[in-house]
């Protein structure tokens, strides 16, 4: 196959068809490995659920959200990390920021007054 002889449409073309046929060798792929890990757990008198702690199909019998395409599971949400702060308020200390995301307006109102970010900044 020459890829250099085809048009941007058949390109195009030719990727929807690969990355749909690795998502579903990829799907197969996963089926089978449960189904052999059920296997396993149920020669030694266990449910794959006693094994892992989880229902194995358990992202794939969650509702469909709108957006998504029916049957895709769900991707697993990272757990919420905490951010330290880095600067307080020199007029109000309960009020800090991370120094990321948006600017509190107690950093805006230090720097329009000419001062650094480094005046907050916490001291470990």
């Amino acid at each position: 196959m020459d890829l250099g002889s085809m048009s941007l449409t058949e390109l195009r073309r030719l990727q929807s068809k690969v990355e749909s046929e690795i998502r579903r060798r990829s799907d197969t792929a996963r089926r089978d490995l449960i189904k052999r890990m059920q296997k396993m757990a149920a020669e030694q008198g266990l449910s794959l659920e006693d094994v892992i702690g989880t229902a194995p199909a358990a992202a794939e019998k969650t509702p469909s959200r709108r957006g998504r395409k029916p049957g895709k599971a769900a991707k697993a949400a990272k757990p919420a990390t905490v951010s330290v702060i880095k600067y307080r308020n020199p007029a109000n200390p309960e009020q800090g920021w991370t120094g990321r995301g948006r600017k509190p307006q107690w950093a805006l109102d230090l720097l329009a007054q000419g001062k650094s970010l480094d005046e907050a900044a916490v001291q470990i």
